[in-house]
């Protein structure tokens, strides 16, 4: 292996010194020789045919050129086909040396959404500043690239050591820097980033494409459990990516037999601390790989066309639930299904609706309509502007779900009737600790108080978090540090050891004075 070593660096260092442009520096040497062996005719014949035979070696193409790096515009990170050159190079040179290396890809979560929300000049800006953090957690020898509008790449230098642990540590440094808050005409954004990588050696194919395409198969495996995922490449994961394709084909019947089923999150007053509610959550309940969240097969359905028919299973079965937390003798004023727009562009819609209650004999307040802020943003059609009317006057309330990440304008949200805001995790995530999110939050609180429209903040984590939004005037809150959710037969128990806690603790309420 030694010996493979020196040659490596044979071939790579001292050949292009000695056959290229760069000989012409001992130019002055060869040329006393030349005169000290053969005179001054010799001296003359190195002096003038030296150079005139590498500037013609050169015209013809004798030598390779300096290779160019190709750089993005945005980060000035090396792109796509450089970074695969340097790939193979690296790929040589740990095959050849015995070193260690590894690929890293890194994708930004939700970057769509974040310049939806905030611009493409935005989102320029947070690539710019997540290629310089992650550059920033690598060492100078390492090369970074930026394969796409949110992806990444890093390939680190050969080194002798490095083992699974110390690759997983890399990827976590690497996800924390790119997850210390970004700030943006005075506003803290987070964004997070999952993260797939492939050790050398371990990927299926040779060379350098194939490494990288490991990586990559990474990514995709840690995007199916994120965000904010970390995963390596292992011989499984090419066929757990054909487990992916599988499901493709079994979505519609899962719909069919009852294996996609709403769990139920729990919203609670700020106030009271009483359940208000809970909201509809599409499970599968996959008979082979275990409960699957809405992240792993909703696209599959979106893709089949069949988010209608997810629609009307989760009304089904959410209204079903409603009328057994009532036989039980458990008050939840009502539940929050989110309604597609392939539902909205329904023209029976409201008829639908209205059929269902009658049947379920539930009054229409008892149903909150999610609708996403996007729908408002992306200008609706008549038919869903009608559809989202006609709830409204039904009598169901009309929850308008992520604000925060569309900006909807004020005229819509009264047009639309809208009776509470959801604000967005984004705004809510760290706010205890981030004073910009706490000004964010006050200032949708106070417009919200204006509009005389409640207000519901999603994806609450932690007692600071809810603390401050109900010192901040929050009406109802939401998130993994209230209730995960949960199947139905789960709500009664929950329900019962929630009501229990509310007699032994103090209650969160808002400040006064």
């Amino acid at each position: 292996m030694r010996k493979h070593s020196l040659l490596t660096r044979f071939r790579h260092q001292i050949v292009p010194v000695l056959t290229g442009p760069p000989i012409l520096a001992f130019l002055p040497a060869i040329s006393l020789g030349a005169f000290w062996i053969g005179g001054e005719a010799a001296l003359l014949g190195v002096a003038l045919g030296l150079p005139l035979l590498f500037a013609l070696a050169g015209a013809l193409g004798a030598w390779p050129a300096e290779r160019r790096v190709l750089r993005d515009s945005v980060t000035g990170l090396m792109l796509r086909d450089s970074f695969g050159t340097v790939m193979e190079d690296m790929h040589d040179e740990a095959r050849a040396t015995g070193r260690k290396s590894t690929c890293f890809v890194i994708e930004l979560d939700d970057y769509r959404d974040l310049v939806n929300r905030h611009g493409q000049s935005a989102g320029d800006m947070v690539a710019q500043r997540s290629g310089e953090r992650i550059l920033g957690a690598v060492r100078d020898n390492d090369v970074v690239a930026r394969l796409g509008d949110s992806r990444f790449a890093v390939c680190l230098s050969p080194v002798p050591q490095l083992d699974l642990e110390l690759c997983i540590q890399l990827a976590g440094r690497i996800q924390s820097a790119v997850e210390d808050p970004i700030s943006l005409d005075g506003t803290a954004i987070y964004v997070s980033c999952s993260v797939g990588f492939c050790q050398h050696g371990r990927a299926p194919t040779s060379g350098g494409a194939g490494w990288l395409q490991a990586a990559s198969a990474a990514l995709i495996e840690a995007q199916q459990h994120g965000p904010s995922a970390i995963r390596a490449f292992s011989p499984d994961t090419p066929r757990r990516a054909r487990s992916q394709s599988d499901l493709r084909t079994e979505v519609s019947m899962a719909l069919e037999n009852g294996q996609i089923q709403p769990w139920y999150q729990p919203q609670i007053s700020t106030d009271t601390g009483k359940v208000t509610g809970f909201e509809a959550l599409a499970r599968w309940s996959h008979p082979v790989r275990g409960i699957l969240s809405p992240d792993t097969f909703l696209p599959l359905i979106e893709e089949a066309g069949l988010m209608e028919r997810l629609g009307q299973v989760m009304l089904y079965n959410a209204l079903t639930a409603l009328k057994a937390w009532d036989s039980a003798g458990v008050d939840v004023p009502r539940v929050g299904v989110n309604f597609a727009s392939d539902e909205l562009r329904n023209p029976g819609l409201v008829d639908r609706i209205r059929w269902e209650l009658d049947r379920f004999d539930l009054t229409p307040d008892r149903l909150a309509v999610e609708i996403l802020e996007t729908v408002f943003c992306n200008s609706p059609d008549d038919v869903i502007a009608l559809n989202i009317s006609g709830l409204g006057a039904l009598g169901c309330r009309i929850d308008l779900d992520d604000f925060g990440a569309g900006h909807a304008s004020i005229a819509s949200i009264r047009r639309f009737d809208i009776s509470r805001i959801k604000i967005d995790r984004s705004f809510v995530m760290k706010a205890d600790r981030d004073p910009e999110q706490q000004r964010m939050i006050a200032a949708i609180l106070t417009m919200a108080e204006r509009l005389e429209l409640e207000t519901l903040a999603e994806g609450v984590e932690t007692v600071g978090e809810h603390a401050l939004l109900a010192q901040l005037g929050c009406d109802h809150v939401q998130g993994f540090g209230i209730g995960k959710p949960m199947p139905f037969d789960q709500t009664l128990d929950w329900i019962a050891t929630h009501q229990a806690k509310l007699h032994d603790t103090p209650r969160i309420g808002r400040e006064t004075g």
